[in-house]
């Protein structure tokens, strides 16, 4: 007995530790196991093809009446089935040892296979009777994403794979189509950015966007391209067997847009023999001017990665929320007006092609209205690269990959922080994956940008960062006693307090919870779900919950928590003019409200002094 609690008390040492500052990620959100991807050795792969096991994909062409996605059916036979036996799809199709990129010392690595696929299924997944007949088919969703496909059987598992069979490949009728927009905010108001990728780089065609107002003559504006190569990528698996070729990313900046009007777009590719090549045609809503009083309706998540809706890659129950969110925003897609996703995009970490496949999945939300990200651990975090966190949660992309496939309207889209305007919403996105310290540079962007916004037109005032600057009840941050990240709010909350920020946001803790208003670890205003007047602190509210794992809350009952959910969501906000404001979080499995409340006060509401939020004054006159 005492020897157990001796172990206990030791583990609980050792947990406060590994908790302790550039560690807290690590523990509490970041397994670096939890890319599905990852669970495959595929470095240790050996070859064991033999004529008795045999593969084969159909139908050969895809996309023949225009599609980007297509299902395809898998057949396979096996002489020896097992029921570890899987299948991988891998892009391009010839994935030999041949094109092996070895990041250490040629003897210490030596793989018949070089690349992961892009995603995987067990053999027996559809049917239980393979292990009797040696016989079965899956069914694979694909998208396109520039090459060619083919699917390969193995034995021994995800540890220990041996190749046995190769398919045929499958390709869709134009690998390099565009594809896959997704819309951001500019670096004003009246402008719309269109990023998305193709496999043309501007020696082969020319990119641009054909756009204008709904029933309107089509201007063209044309576009920029970019792209990045292994050696850009910090480490592995990035650099080794999650890299993929990731085509090219083009964006085109649509400027002097009337406001809140309807614009229609088709992204078009002109190529060198003067013929076109041309996506589907969308819409979008422009931004309001800023302060114009119209409804104006926001949703805000974090950490909400991808899912494959044909069941690969299926490990540990690995962000099942993911698609809910998805569809349900989809399906809502008409009553919101822009998107702001705080970080931890895809989790690829370091799996290149999980990108495109996160792109396509919100192809109906990003193509329709602003998709707004934030930089998260998963994106940024490696060491020796600047990240603030000396961890290896992004897999070796180091930020290049989120700052190369979204646009945001950042000086520096190194640096990931930036303010963007919607109507009466001023935004200030800040980045956790660098320092927010009093006296660093992002400091001084945050307090520019809370003291640069014109509350008379702007009321709504709204801070936002993936990890938990304020407040969270998360288990972790429970166990070192400051319920938030290490340093995190100590150089901020005076900021918040003297510009009165209304509602800050975080990811990272992956469920949802909302504080009283509060400020220096106290309740400032007793009300609960309707705030009428000076509201006299900030709401925190992390809203982590989008599709990722979810976290444990802290046993400890904190005292400015009024609402906890352990469950997948998101926030839906509802400006209704300068004084009424609607706050709505909901389940993404049924899209229904859990949690809700209002805000109205007038602008002089907004002028008065609270406790720390003025200069001092004198009867002087």
């Amino acid at each position: 007995m005492e020897k157990s609690q001796f172990l206990l008390s030791l583990l609980m040492f050792v947990l406060s530790l590994l908790v302790s500052f550039k560690g807290v990620s690590v523990l509490a959100h970041s397994v670096i196991g939890d890319q599905p991807l990852s669970k495959i050795a595929i470095h240790r792969a050996t070859l064991a093809l033999r004529d008795s096991a045999s593969i084969k994909a159909s139908p050969l062409v895809l996309g023949l009446k225009g599609e980007d996605t297509e299902r395809v059916v898998v057949e396979f036979v096996n002489d020896k089935p097992s029921n570890d036996d899987w299948i991988g799809v891998f892009s391009p199709a010839k994935f030999n040892g041949s094109i092996c990129y070895l990041e250490n010392h040629p003897k210490d690595q030596a793989p018949h296979i070089c690349t992961a696929p892009i995603k995987y299924q067990y053999a027996n997944s559809s049917n239980s009777n393979y292990v009797k007949t040696g016989k079965a088919s899956l069914r694979f969703q694909l998208i396109n994403q520039r090459a060619d496909f083919s699917f390969a059987l193995f034995e021994g598992g995800l540890s220990n794979p041996q190749l046995v069979a190769v398919s045929n490949s499958i390709s869709f009728v134009n690998p390099k189509a565009p594809l896959y927009p997704r819309l951001a905010q500019g670096k004003f108001w009246n402008e719309m950015t269109i990023t998305w990728t193709s496999g043309y780089n501007i020696d082969e065609a020319v990119p641009f966007v054909a756009w204008g107002r709904k029933g309107h003559n089509r201007i063209r504006s044309p576009a920029g391209t970019l792209t990045f190569h292994r050696n850009s990528m910090c480490g592995s698996p990035a650099r080794t067997v999650g890299w993929r070729d990731p085509g090219f990313i083009h964006t085109s900046f649509l400027k002097d847009l009337w406001p809140n009007a309807v614009y229609t777009y088709r992204i078009g590719h002109q190529l060198s023999n003067g013929s076109y090549i041309w996506s589907k045609t969308y819409s979008f809503r422009s931004s309001p001017y800023p302060g114009e009083d119209s409804l104006q309706r926001v949703v805000i998540f974090g950490d909400m990665g991808k899912a494959e809706r044909d069941g690969s890659n299926e490990y540990n129950n690995y962000q099942p929320g993911s698609l809910n969110t998805t569809d349900q925003l989809i399906k809502d897609i008409k009553n919101i007006d822009i998107v702001f996703h705080i970080g931890d995009i895809t989790y690829a970490n370091g799996y290149i092609s999980q990108w495109d496949q996160f792109t396509a999945q919100v192809e109906p939300i990003a193509s329709t209205v602003p998709y707004m990200i934030a930089s998260g651990n998963h994106e940024r975090d490696w060491p020796g690269t600047g990240s603030f966190y000396d961890t290896m949660d992004s897999g070796g992309e180091c930020g290049v990959l989120a700052e190369t496939m979204f646009y945001v309207p950042a000086e520096n889209r190194a640096k990931f922080w930036y303010s963007t305007d919607y109507g009466m919403f001023h935004f200030c996105i800040a980045d956790s994956e660098h320092d927010w310290r009093e006296g660093s540079e992002q400091y001084r962007f945050i307090e520019h940008c809370l003291a640069s916004a014109d509350r008379q037109k702007q009321p709504w005032l709204i801070f936002a960062a993936h990890r938990v600057l304020g407040y969270s009840s998360d288990k972790y941050y429970g166990l070192e006693g400051s319920f938030e990240e290490p340093m995190g709010r100590e150089s901020l909350q005076r900021l918040w307090q003297k510009y009165k920020v209304d509602i800050a946001f975080y990811g990272h803790v992956h469920n949802y919870e909302r504080s009283c208003p509060i400020y220096q670890n106290k309740c400032v205003n007793s009300q609960k779900n309707y705030y009428s007047g000076i509201v006299n602190g900030t709401i925190h509210v992390v809203v982590g919950g989008g599709g990722a794992h979810l976290s444990e809350f802290s046993s400890v009952n904190t005292s400015w928590s009024l609402y906890k959910d352990y469950d997948w969501g998101f926030v839906k906000m509802t400006a209704f003019n300068r004084s009424s404001l609607l706050f709505e979080y909901k389940k993404s499995r049924d899209g229904k409200i859990y949690d809700s409340f209002t805000i109205s006060r007038d602008y002089r509401d907004v002028l008065a002094c609270v406790h720390d939020s003025c200069e001092a004054t004198t009867l002087a006159s």
